[in-house]
């Protein structure tokens, strides 16, 4: 029986508790969560690098998508010494296991070795290890190491082991008390109820008393609750481990797949309402389920504090969050270009920012009532619930330290979690910069006569005005010419208000919003002519500053690139002036993230050119060049496909209905790999070749693994519902340019496949249908001799 309010239940204080908790500390490897302002312009946009395009108007046969991708898995592998156990261990002291070290292609070794508990009544060691009877108690502890933009944690283990488990309980024997009160939660910013060491012998340890659970709880001399281990769904292994503060429940540990690992994490009680999701069970949260504005807050001042990406990517609002929100088109367009810009330049401002010390503590959240944006405004279709102008408040060092306070900006709120849309802004001397223009509202503090540097000035007010009514003119526009020419009126507008700019903040905010209208609305066809206007912003409105001269230009070839294609167009030119195009770019503009993601294309291209020599060298110099970013981490995946032919990968994740899955357990049968989504039409034409063949080479024992990469599981389940696919299904939230699953492996284009033997080594690294036949039918010759 799993617990009620739980996802999917909870885990074990077994040896699977080892399991979790033993493995090497590591930086982070978790998504950033990096939005396009319109996922479905990348969907669309033709390029050579993939046979899955779906339909462009007017485009020949041969143009195949972009799906390149904006996505970052960092890591970093650090040794950890063994543990050592206690000269003066006593009966209900433990012995520890080495932390395992993770290896080079970041699979996570949850390996350890046996706790076994010390009994003095067994002649030595060796004996005690052969006894299957014996259990364990065990503590481990957990220790933080930091470095430049990441966090490593040493999680360590609290394990009971045992083949011999009586009837009526969960364990032969209940662990001593002091053992039990020494285990800590996976997070590191828990307030529960410790005890000092020479009370825990007056704190008891007895049996759980709930209907479905076995597992043990601590109470303190006074009866109150202290912890809980607890086996909620019957297999005889603890999956649920809770933390309590004066008798009150305020965390919890949670293994809600059951396979020995914490994989969610919850605050509860008076502790406030975090829910977090550790998708890959490597104790850094990858996203929040559940979270409220003040705790969002909490964690920004965290992120900037330790320059963490990944903690404040997990703070954004996402592209399937941002499309369930009901929003306009625009304004879901300009949203959704904010948080893309906001992940990207995070790192950046966490390292210059000098306001908040490594020592900073989130004090308090202060803003004024959350407002609603009723259903209909600006062509939305439901209620969005909002705070405009956030402020966080921190103390640098002590209870005397130096306060601070920094702009939060706007919080949406998506489901039970609010979310992020913007970069934080700070003040040279840590107090936050004045209220701002919100996403959705406007300052109240900001009187139209106001000037430029205490708020919004008259003729910027009545900019903005008109630029929320052609807004709402797009939202329910249809003849083709209103559109452009409402697209070109808004490029108008924008250009004035990078005009009438007070700040350079306010300048550059404008300027990326110039060339996001302007990009979004050229590819998708909405104004052709737009691309003239963007090829000026560089030179016309980016000023001095490369950074955004490098982000109009870039963008203005992707756009450039797709007007060109016109059903008479030769695909061959089209092609050699996109990829001369790109060329000229990194030389003038070889250090910005556009050039690591131009630098992704071109070695794709080669890629796809059959000169995988060539790509591998583009994807090296991505790597080498642009560590810890999105474009270095899928380059350092597609270097590992592409040098994988003759070895083994290693790829495991989660189903889409909720079961674990590693290719391992696949070993002693070929495997097809298939990433594929539902808007790729190529794909759904293999899945057809690889029915046949699974049925054709059945005697072989054929798999196939398929790897969705849709922006929703929904959109997966809802076309599986329909087209039953007999084989695993895998999926992890991110979609192409963001999961887990396709940036190991540098997958950038769909469909992809990989042909893996019956050892668990890669005879292709990207197969095509039409050639599947043929290679397996020699695979399988080969392995008969």
């Amino acid at each position: 029986m799993g617990v009620p309010e739980l996802e999917s239940g909870t885990s074990s204080l077994s040896a699977t508790r080892s399991n979790q908790l033993s493995y090497t500390p590591e930086f982070v490897a978790r998504p950033v969560h990096t939005l396009r302002a319109n996922q479905a312009v990348h969907q669309i946009r033709a390029t050579n690098h993939t046979e899955c395009a779906p339909a462009v108007k007017g485009s020949p046969s041969r143009k195949l998508l972009d799906c390149h991708p904006n996505a970052s898995v960092r890591w970093v592998h650090r040794h950890v010494p063994s543990l050592k156990v206690n000269k003066d261990a006593s009966e209900s002291d433990i012995c520890t296991a080495s932390l395992v070290r993770h290896n080079a292609s970041v699979k996570t070794d949850t390996t350890t070795h046996a706790l076994i508990q010390r009994r003095p009544k067994l002649a030595n060691k060796r004996e005690s290890r052969m006894k299957d009877h014996l259990l364990s108690s065990l503590f481990v502890t957990r220790q933080k190491l930091r470095a430049n933009v990441s966090r490593c944690i040493v999680l360590c283990c609290f394990s009971l082991l045992s083949t011999s488990l009586l009837s009526t309980s969960l364990f032969a024997a209940a662990p001593a008390a002091s053992a039990a009160l020494k285990l800590e939660p996976v997070q590191p910013d828990v307030d529960f109820e410790r005890v000092p060491g020479d009370q825990a012998k007056f704190c008891k340890v007895s049996d759980i008393d709930r209907k479905g659970w076995s597992g043990w709880q601590v109470s303190g001399p006074d009866g109150a609750m202290l912890r809980r281990f607890a086996d909620t769904n019957g297999d005889k292994k603890v999956d649920l481990w809770s933390y309590f503060k004066y008798g009150v429940e305020v965390y919890r540990d949670i293994d809600g797949d059951f396979d020995g690992k914490a994989d969610q994490y919850r605050w509860l009680g008076t502790s406030g309402t975090r829910w977090g999701i550790d998708e890959n069970e490597d104790g850094q949260i990858d996203r929040w389920k559940q979270i409220s504005a003040e705790e969002v807050s909490s964690e920004l001042v965290a992120a900037l504090r330790e320059s963490d990406p990944e903690r404040f990517a997990a703070l954004l609002i996402t592209p399937s969050e941002v499309k369930s929100l009901g929003m306009g088109r625009a304004k879901m367009q300009q949203i959704a270009a904010k948080a893309s810009r906001a992940a990207t330049d995070f790192a950046s401002l966490a390292k210059q920012q000098k306001a908040v010390a490594r020592d900073a503590r989130w004090m308090q959240f202060a803003a004024t009532k959350p407002g609603v944006v009723p259903a209909g405004t600006d062509g939305s279709t439901d209620d969005v619930t909002v705070y405009e102008n956030a402020v966080a408040m921190y103390v640098n060092g002590g209870e005397d330290g130096e306060n601070g306070q920094l702009m939060v900006g706007t919080l949406v709120k998506a489901g039970d979690a609010w979310r992020l849309v913007d970069l934080p802004s700070l003040g040279t001397d840590g107090e936050a910069i004045a209220m701002s223009r919100g996403n959705f509202f406007t300052s109240g503090s900001a009187r139209p006569e106001a000037s430029a540097a205490g708020g919004l000035g008259q003729e910027t007010q009545r900019l903005v005005t008109e630029l929320e009514d052609i807004d709402t003119a797009l939202a329910s526009a249809t003849k083709e010419r209103e559109i452009a020419s409402l697209h070109g009126r808004r490029s108008d507008i924008i250009e004035s208000l990078i005009e009438q700019s007070g700040s350079p903040a306010d300048r550059e905010t404008w300027v990326r919003q110039l060339v996001d209208t302007l990009s979004v609305a050229v590819q998708s066809g909405a104004y052709p002519d737009g691309v003239k206007r963007l090829r000026t912003v560089s030179r016309k409105q980016a000023g001095d500053d490369k950074s955004l001269q490098a982000y109009a230009d870039f963008e203005a070839i992707s756009a450039e690139y797709v007007v060109r294609q016109t059903p008479k167009a030769d695909f061959a030119e089209v092609q050699e002036w996109y990829l001369d195009a790109l060329t000229g770019f990194v030389d003038r503009y070889p250090r910005t993230p556009e050039a690591a993601r131009a630098w992704l294309q071109l070695a794709l291209s080669k890629e796809f050119e059959d000169k995988e020599k060539e790509a591998l060298g583009f994807y090296k110099k991505v790597a080498a060049s642009f560590p810890g970013t999105d474009a270095g981490q899928r380059a350092a995946g597609a270097v590992k496909r592409l040098e994988s032919v003759g070895q083994r990968i290693e790829l495991e994740g989660d189903t889409l209905d909720g079961r674990s899955f590693k290719l391992t357990a696949m070993r002693g049968r070929p495997v097809v790999i298939h990433y594929w989504a539902t808007w790729c039409e190529p794909c759904k034409q293999d899945m057809k070749l690889l029915r046949r063949l699974q049925a054709n080479y059945k005697r072989a024992g054929l798999q196939v693994v398929g790897v969705n990469v849709d922006a929703s599981a929904d959109m997966a389940v809802a076309y599986l519902k329909e087209t039953p696919l007999p084989w695993v299904q895998l999926f992890e939230p991110g979609g192409l340019e963001q999961s887990r699953l396709a940036t190991s492996l540098g997958v950038q284009t769909l469909p992809t496949m990989m042909l893996i033997d019956a050892n668990g080594k890669v005879v292709r690294h990207n197969i095509r249908a039409a050639e599947l036949d043929e290679e397996l039918s020699d695979m399988l010759k080969s392995a008969k001799r």
